[in-house]
């Protein structure tokens, strides 16, 4: 067995769009620098992700050094989106949490409207260090989270999805396997470990920035969803409710909240600390 070591590291500028693969990134309180800062909202001020609206997948949104967006997608074109200026805040409702945000210019709304084929609205989280805390049940005072579906950060490891394919190839559904990694959205993906070893995580770290290991991953919908194509089908749900029904959720992945701050960088070693 080799040692556990950081493979790959995802950022997703706006929630539910496609992200990006950086060989290094800023560990904040609330997650990775940049990552889900923007998200689109309903008419309800619901939040809007790829469950109902799978061509999210194909939507493109880069981070720009500001902290603004260009925003691309297939036969639309390109629109760069600034950081709304301080103002009044518009209320996004993600989940159970109710969370205030700064919506961003009209032109944005329209694009994104557009490309859709529903009404929309973007909207940018300006305080992430104050504006929306990690489910209490699992955090500690002051821990927040930015638009993500629920913590800061998303562990998966290599061996655990060449674990699941293993199990998919032997299912009903074998022609749609092997899954690539995307499906799962990670932030950080780990190589160099058993398959299924981070069920039994408490806190790790990565290079010298710790995390703790908040709960396992319920997976939704969302992991049916080409990333490429925006297509759907049954797996990996099918399989995970086989072999990986856990507390009532079918599991893929740990929940991290960030004990530290500081760079990690792909390559970094992974220790397991308890």
């Amino acid at each position: 067995m080799t040692e556990p070591v950081l493979r790959s590291i995802h950022v997703y500028p706006l929630k539910a769009a496609r992200g990006h693969d950086p060989r290094e990134a800023v560990v904040e309180p609330w997650g990775l620098a940049g990552d889900r800062r923007w998200v689109l909202i309903d008419e309800s001020d619901k939040v809007v992700t790829q469950r109902p609206y799978p061509s999210l997948a194909l939507t493109a949104a880069e981070l720009l050094p500001d902290g603004g967006l260009r925003l691309s997608a297939p036969g639309r074109e390109p629109l760069t989106v600034p950081v709304p200026e301080p103002g009044a805040t518009t209320t996004v409702e993600i989940w159970q949490d109710t969370v205030e945000g700064v919506a961003a210019d009209a032109a944005a709304h329209a694009w994104c409207s557009e490309w859709l084929g529903t009404g929309v609205r973007l909207v940018h989280l300006d305080d992430p260090a104050t504006r929306r805390p990690v489910d209490p049940a699992y955090a500690r005072p002051g821990e927040t989270v930015s638009f993500a579906d629920g913590y800061p950060l998303l562990v998966t490891t290599t061996a655990s999805l060449d674990a699941l394919n293993a199990l998919i190839a032997q299912g009903d559904h074998a022609a749609e396997g092997p899954l690539p990694m995307n499906r799962f959205r990670p932030s950080v993906v780990v190589g160099g470990t058993d398959a299924w070893a981070e069920d039994d995580w408490k806190r790790i770290a990565v290079g010298d920035v710790l995390f703790r290991v908040a709960k396992p991953c319920g997976r939704c919908v969302v992991t049916t969803t080409d990333q490429a194509t925006g297509a759907r089908g049954r797996e990996p749900l099918r399989t995970l409710g086989r072999h990986r029904r856990i507390d009532g959720e079918l599991v893929f992945g740990q929940n991290l909240v960030p004990e530290s701050t500081g760079t990690i960088r792909v390559g970094d070693p992974v220790r397991i600390l308890d």
